[in-house]
């Protein structure tokens, strides 16, 4: 399945995981657009461990954009609730403001609900992901080693945290 711009030009698609070129080209895209190393090196390690989908951006070609959905839980007083992290979303710096990473976010929880996924916890902008439904009043609840304005929750089906209060677990490859 392949999502489309407007324009047609940017084509979002699954990674792969079985192209060093492709690999490389994600790589490159995050460390460029996070100005470092940490978050294609986080995007390794989930890949070999708890990614669910990881997605590209492709415009002529070219990887410009990556996407990655990884598991995690919510440990409550009387069970382990399981959750989606969406971490990290990347854009080369000439590609973004064009509408890319909303087309890349928009694309992987489209995935995520398809797959029966109910909870999505996203650590960001506050002003950019409430577009997509994200919020930090929905994630009050939820005990986080990130700043409350830019931990927010999204539910995928209606009242997924209703009553859910705990601490969030990330998987290993956070480093938390």
């Amino acid at each position: 399945m392949f999502a489309k711009s407007s324009d047609e030009s940017v084509h979002i698609r699954v990674e792969n995981p079985t192209s060093d070129v492709e690999l490389e080209a994600i790589r490159m895209v995050n460390r460029t657009a996070f100005g470092g190393s940490e978050e294609a090196e986080l995007v390794d390690k989930l890949r070999d461990s708890d990614a669910l989908v990881s997605l590209v951006a492709e415009s002529e070609l070219s990887i410009v954009g990556h996407i990655m959905f990884s598991r995690m839980w919510i440990r409550t007083t009387s069970e382990v609730v399981t959750a989606v992290a969406l971490a990290p979303v990347a854009v080369l710096p000439d590609f973004q403001r064009q509408g890319i990473g909303a087309l890349l976010i928009d694309e992987g929880l489209a995935r995520m609900k398809q797959r029966g996924e109910r909870i999505v916890i996203v650590v960001g902008h506050p002003s950019y992901y409430p577009r997509f439904g994200f919020s930090a009043d929905k994630a009050v609840s939820l005990e986080s080693p990130f700043p409350p304005e830019a931990f927010m929750a999204l539910e995928l089906v209606e009242g997924s945290l209703t009553g859910v209060r705990g601490p969030v677990v990330y998987p290993p490859a956070f480093g938390l």
